[in-house]
């Protein structure tokens, strides 16, 4: 019989499950991470749970939160088990359970996000901390600059007091904070983004400026936005992960599996001090940049190049595509002949040996990470990890064939339909738009690329242009796997 994950029960779950040695009663708040989902909860928790159960970080304490009806339903299963997370770390060599106790509370998920705004204004809490996706930041597609036109920004900036978005909520939040003197927290993006605390300001500040003027100044003054990369790979909680943690022994309503690998890279940019992370494992520096750079084009790149392929051929895992030896070599020769000359090497780790981490990370046959969720929002993600690429190709004449058929084969996956026959379910939040500019490039390939938004001036590059025509016109007419022999030689 498996035991139900609660503060109550932690004594009395099986052997070999670790769980916190720290009192957690004793904790009090330091950190509102807004956007609890796995990945969260399976990388940031789990460095603060480990310097806590180093005895330190006490007062650091995790409270959630959400900004969307369907958070409630998150806080709901966290609350029925006093917000204890249960990891499995997935190594080929054996699978490990550990109990994350960094979260103590979850904010009520109310319209208007009042409660959410009062508990950031509380001085005790010098960090807030985000991970909403690369799509939730209210960037142009094709600027990658705020946009103050959205809905939902036009809507808080009329009625800050009642904010519908997190920075909304974050900015009533600060402003409470200055009118009182409680001072200001540090706005912390953990999300895959190019620039994440950077991006993060701008589109506060943004915001602010629209909002309230004099605010946007303080907060330009007081309020600092670190830039940061997080790597774990963590795939979505499902039958078979509710399955696995049961079998350990263990009732949790939202289990996170994860690999046998985590790095975060953080600018030591906090205005109100943070935990000491470095301790247990994350790297404090300066070079932010080049570690991204490297993740996001190879790795976050990476997983859109072979997703696409795999989705078209019915592929469900990645660990499944990368036991086809097409889509592995197309990662591989992509990534070793096209992206590593515009990425930089860092501490310890170069742009060759970094492909190798990654083939064999995505290899890993106990990570069962599905093709569609990897390959959601590829709108976003190619936007973000793999047309900056391109563009410094262009800019550098340097070969870029197997990133053009990278986006024939996104191109023809949001066809909508595979090479069987079956159909692939919507998986972008513009999925309508993409099918409709997939059909028209099936006959005219330069179609695709007139999604300005997207490709910008790309869609100019004769040299680029010419490589996508020839790729998608090959997929059409012979098939995915002879376009990616063909690429391969």
């Amino acid at each position: 019989m498996a035991i139900k994950l609660c503060a109550a029960n932690l004594s009395d779950l099986p052997e070999g499950v670790l769980v916190p040695t720290y009192d957690r009663s004793a904790l009090t708040p330091g950190i509102v991470h807004i956007g609890l989902g796995n990945f969260h909860r399976g990388h940031q928790a789990w460095y603060l749970h480990r310097l806590m159960q180093q005895g330190q970080a006490h007062d650091w304490a995790i409270v959630g939160a959400g900004v969307r009806a369907y958070d409630a339903a998150m806080r709901e299963k966290m609350a029925n088990q006093d917000y204890l997370t249960t990891l499995i770390e997935l190594d080929p060599k054996g699978s490990s359970a550990e109990v994350v106790g960094a979260m103590i509370d979850y904010v009520p998920i109310v319209e208007g996000n009042g409660p959410l705004i009062e508990k950031m204004a509380d001085p005790a809490i010098r960090i807030v901390a985000l991970t909403v996706t690369e799509g939730g930041y209210y960037l142009d597609p094709a600027t990658k600059s705020f946009d103050p036109t959205h809905p939902d920004i036009r809507h808080d900036v009329a009625n800050l007091d009642t904010p519908r978005t997190a920075f909304g909520a974050m900015i009533a939040a600060l402003r409470k904070r200055r009118d009182s003197g409680a001072g200001p927290f540090t706005c912390q993006s953990c999300d895959n983004l190019p620039g994440n605390g950077t991006k993060l300001e701008e589109v506060v500040l943004g915001l602010a400026r629209l909002a309230d003027p004099a605010l946007a100044d303080w907060i330009a003054a007081e309020v600092t936005f670190p830039n940061s990369m997080v790597d774990c790979i963590v795939p979505a909680t499902g039958p078979r992960e509710l399955a696995l943690v049961r079998e350990f022994g263990i009732d949790d309503d939202v289990p996170v599996t994860h690999e046998n690998y985590r790095q975060w890279v953080i600018e030591d940019k906090f205005c109100a001090g943070r935990p000491a992370w470095e301790q247990v494992g994350a790297t404090i520096t300066d070079l932010v940049h080049d570690y991204e750079a490297m993740k996001l084009r190879m790795l976050n790149g990476g997983h859109q190049i072979i997703a696409a392929p795999a989705e078209i051929l019915g592929i469900e895992s990645i660990d499944g595509a990368m036991a086809h030896p097409l889509i592995r070599g197309l990662l591989r020769k992509v990534a070793l002949d096209e992206i590593a000359p515009h990425v930089h090497a860092v501490p310890g780790m170069t742009p060759q040996a970094y492909v190798d981490l990654i083939d064999e990370r995505f290899s890993n046959p106990r990570i069962i990470d599905t093709v569609r969720r990897v390959a959601f929002d590829g709108s976003s993600r190619h936007t973000g990890a793999v047309l900056p690429v391109i563009r410094d190709a262009v800019a550098a004449g340097t070969p870029l064939q197997g990133l053009a058929l990278s986006q024939a084969l996104w191109a023809r996956m949001c066809y909508g339909t595979r090479e069987d026959g079956s159909e692939i379910i919507a998986n972008d939040p513009v999925w309508d738009d993409l099918v409709k500019a997939s059909i028209e490039a099936r006959e005219s390939p330069q179609a695709w690329l007139e999604q300005r938004h997207f490709y910008g001036k790309l869609a100019d590059d004769a040299r680029f242009s010419a490589a996508f025509a020839e790729a998608l016109t090959r997929i059409w007419a012979e098939g995915t796997e002879a376009a990616l022999r063909a690429y391969l030689g």
